[in-house]
């Protein structure tokens, strides 16, 4: 499937701004997202295992919330970082 990677992330990526990754589920496809390019899914998920607060995950049209949520070869997963300022 094809993972669009935020610009806040691109320096795990080698500045990639979408990278083709496996996984039948978000956590798997997250495990090989990390396999990949390493650190990367500690900026995503916390260790307690749930997306930070700050980030957002959709699959196609469909905000995820459950790492255990299905995905197939066909999705294109969009991992979007909130931007907050003053």
């Amino acid at each position: 499937m094809t993972v669009h990677i935020p610009s806040a992330l691109r320096s795990y990526t080698a500045q990639q701004s979408e990278v083709s990754v496996e996984g039948s589920t978000l956590a798997e496809m997250l495990a090989a997202l990390d396999r990949r390019f390493p650190g990367i899914r500690f900026r995503i998920i916390t260790e307690q295992d749930s997306i930070r607060p700050h980030i957002r995950i959709f699959v196609n049209d469909l905000q995820f919330q459950d790492l255990s949520a299905p995905l197939s070869k066909a999705d294109t997963v969009y991992i979007v970082c909130a931007l907050s300022g003053g």
